[in-house]
C-alpha cells in the first residue's frame, strides 16, 4: 500500500493554527455571552424568560446542524465547507453585535449556530487527516485546547469586554479571529472528496425535530417547572416520537442519514459515552460556579473570571502531557488517570463554604483543568483509534453532537437539583426558626420576631446557607458520577493497527 502524503511541517503548522483559531472561536461563543445577558436584557428591553433565547437559539441551531456536517464535508470537501462556515459565522457575529432588538439578535444567533455547527467536527477531522497516525495524539491535544479552553475562558473574557466596552463586543471579538482563520485556510487544499450516498432528507428531518425538541425540553425545563408544564410535555413527546421513527427509518432504509456501521466500532461507542459524560460535567461546572461565586460570595464578574481562569491553565498543561502519553501508553491509562484526578477535584469542591477564601476555588479549578485535559484528549483519541477513515467526518460530527447533548443534560439536571435542594434545605432550616425554640434564644438572644426587617435579614442568611448546601450536594453528584463511569473503561480496547490501517487520506496541496 502506498504511504499517504502529508503536508510539509511548515504548511501543517499553518493549517493547524488556522483550524485551532476557528475551533476556539466557535467554542468560545458557547459561554462568552452568558455573563453579558443582564446587559443585553436591558439594552433590548427583554424579560428574564425572553433573554434566555439568546443562548438557547444558538445551542439548538448548532445541535440540529451538527449531524449533517459529515455528509457536507464528504460531498463538498472539508476546505470548502469550513471556509464557508467561517465566513458565515464571522459575518453573522458582526450582525449580532449591531442587533437593535431581541428578534434580530435571536435570528442572528440561530444563523450563528447554523454556520458554526460544522467548525468543531470538521476541524477535528482536518487535523487527523493532515497528520500521520503516530502524531494523532499531539494533534488532538492541540485541537482540544481550542475546543475545551474556549468555553472555560469565555465567561472571563465576556465579563471583561462587557465591563470595559459593551456587550456587543462579545460578538465583535469573533470578527478578527474569523478573518485570521480564513487567511490561513486559504492555503489549505481540500482532502479528496468522497462520493457520499444520496442525502437522506427524511432521516435528517426526523433527527432534527427530535434534537430540537430534546434541547428545548432541557433548556426550558427548569423555567417551566418541568413536566407540570404543557410545553415541556409536548417537547418531550415530540423528542421521543420523532427519535423513535428516526431509529425505525435508519434501520429499514438502504441509505440512512447516520451510517449504523459507525456504531459497530466498540471504541467509538465507548468514546461517545465518555464524551457525553465529559460534556455534562464540564459545562455543568461552568454553569454552576459563576452564580455561586457572584450570588453567594459577592464576587464581581471580573474576579469570578480570574479565580476560575486556572482551570484553563491546568487544561493546557495536561493537554500537552496527554499528547505525549497517548503516543506511548494505552489510551485507557491516561483516561483512567484523568477520571481519578477529576474525582479529587470534585471532592475538593465539596469542601466549599461561605467562609472560604479564593484559594480553594483556584486550586480546585486548576486540578479540574488537569483532569479535563487528560480525559478530553484521551476520549478524542479513543473515538478515532480504530475507526475507519471513511467514517471520520461523520464520526466527528456525531461525537461533537453527543458531547453537546451531554452538556445540555448535565446543566439541566444539576441546575434543577441545585434549585430544588436549596428549597428543601431552606424549608428544613426554617422549621427551627420560631420564638418558642430555646436554641434560637441561646444563639440569637436579642432577635425580635416582630421586626419585619430582622426576619428578612435572617431569611436571607438562611437562603444563602441553603443554597451553599445545595451546591455542595451537586458537587457530590459530580464526584459520584465520575466513579460510576469508570467501569466503562473495561469495554474499550487498545487499537490493533496493521500496517497502513487507519491512515489519513491523501491531502493534495499546491
Amino acid at each position: 500500500m502506498t504511504a499517504p502524503a502529508y503536508p510539509e511541517p511548515g504548511r501543517r503548522r499553518l493549517i493547524t493554527f488556522s483550524v485551532l483559531v476557528a475551533t476556539m472561536m466557535t467554542s468560545l461563543d458557547m459561554t462568552i455571552a452568558n455573563v453579558a445577558l443582564p446587559h443585553i436584557q436591558g439594552s433590548v428591553s427583554a424579560s428574564q424568560e425572553e433573554i434566555i433565547w439568546v443562548l438557547t437559539s444558538y445551542m439548538v441551531a448548532a445541535a440540529i446542524f451538527t449531524p449533517v456536517t459529515g455528509w457536507l464535508a464528504s460531498r463538498f470537501g472539508q476546505k470548502r465547507v469550513m471556509m464557508l462556515s467561517i465566513i458565515g459565522f464571522t459575518f453573522v457575529s458582526g450582525l449580532c453585535g449591531i442587533a437593535s432588538n431581541l428578534s434580530e439578535l435571536v435570528l442572528f444567533r440561530i444563523l450563528q449556530g447554523v454556520c458554526g455547527a460544522a467548525l468543531v467536527p470538521i476541524s477535528q477531522a482536518v487535523l487527523l487527516d493532515i497528520n500521520p497516525p503516530e502524531r494523532h495524539g499531539p494533534a488532538m491535544a492541540i485541537w482540544g485546547m481550542g475546543a475545551i479552553v474556549g468555553p472555560i475562558i469565555g465567561p472571563a473574557l465576556g465579563g471583561w469586554l462587557t465591563d470595559n466596552f459593551s456587550w456587543r463586543w462579545v460578538f465583535y471579538i469573533n470578527v478578527p479571529f474569523g478573518v485570521l482563520s480564513c487567511i490561513g485556510l486559504a492555503s489549505f487544499a481540500s482532502a479528496r472528496q468522497d462520493a457520499p450516498p444520496r442525502f437522506d432528507f427524511v432521516g435528517f428531518g426526523l433527527l432534527a425535530i427530535a434534537i430540537a425538541s430534546f434541547q428545548l425540553m432541557f433548556d426550558r425545563g427548569q423555567q417551566q417547572d418541568w413536566f407540570s408544564s404543557t410545553e415541556i410535555c409536548i417537547e418531550a413527546a415530540f423528542a421521543a416520537f420523532f427519535f423513535y421513527f428516526f431509529l425505525v427509518h435508519t434501520l429499514t432504509t438502504d441509505r440512512p442519514f447516520v451510517d449504523i456501521r459507525l456504531f459497530k466500532d466498540r471504541n467509538f461507542v465507548v468514546g461517545c459515552i465518555f464524551g457525553m459524560f465529559m460534556g455534562a460535567v464540564l459545562f455543568s461546572v461552568l454553569a454552576l460556579l459563576p452564580p455561586m461565586l457572584e450570588g453567594l460570595m459577592g464576587y464581581p464578574v471580573v474576579l469570578t473570571g480570574l479565580v476560575t481562569a486556572p482551570r484553563g491553565i491546568g487544561t493546557m498543561i495536561s493537554m500537552y502531557m496527554a499528547g505525549q502519553l497517548v503516543r506511548r501508553l494505552d489510551v485507557r491509562i491516561p483516561l483512567f488517570a484523568g477520571l481519578l484526578i477529576f474525582c479529587v477535584s470534585s471532592h475538593m469542591m465539596t469542601g466549599f463554604s461561605l467562609q472560604m477564601d479564593e484559594r480553594l476555588v483556584i486550586t480546585s479549578a486548576f486540578v479540574q483543568g488537569l483532569a479535563s485535559g487528560l480525559v478530553f484528549l484521551s476520549i478524542s483519541t479513543l473515538v478515532f483509534a480504530s475507526l475507519d477513515q471513511r467514517f471520520r467526518n461523520e464520526g466527528a460530527a456525531i461525537f461533537t453532537l453527543l458531547r453537546s447533548i451531554g452538556g445540555t443534560i448535565g446543566i439541566a439536571v444539576l441546575q434543577a437539583m441545585t434549585i430544588r435542594n436549596s428549597a428543601t434545605v431552606h424549608a428544613r432550616l426554617v422549621e427551627g426558626v420560631r420564638p418558642d425554640n430555646p436554641v434560637m434564644a441561646w444563639r440569637v438572644p436579642d432577635f425580635d420576631f416582630t421586626l419585619p426587617s430582622a426576619v428578612a435579614r435572617l431569611n436571607a442568611e438562611i437562603t444563602r446557607q441553603a443554597s451553599m448546601v445545595a451546591y455542595i450536594d451537586s458537587f457530590w453528584m459530580l464526584f459520584a458520577g465520575s466513579i460510576a463511569v469508570m467501569p466503562l473503561l473495561l469495554l474499550a480496547r487498545p487499537p490493533k493497527r496493521r500496517p497502513g490501517e487507519g491512515d489519513a487520506p491523501v491531502i493534495h496541496l499546491d
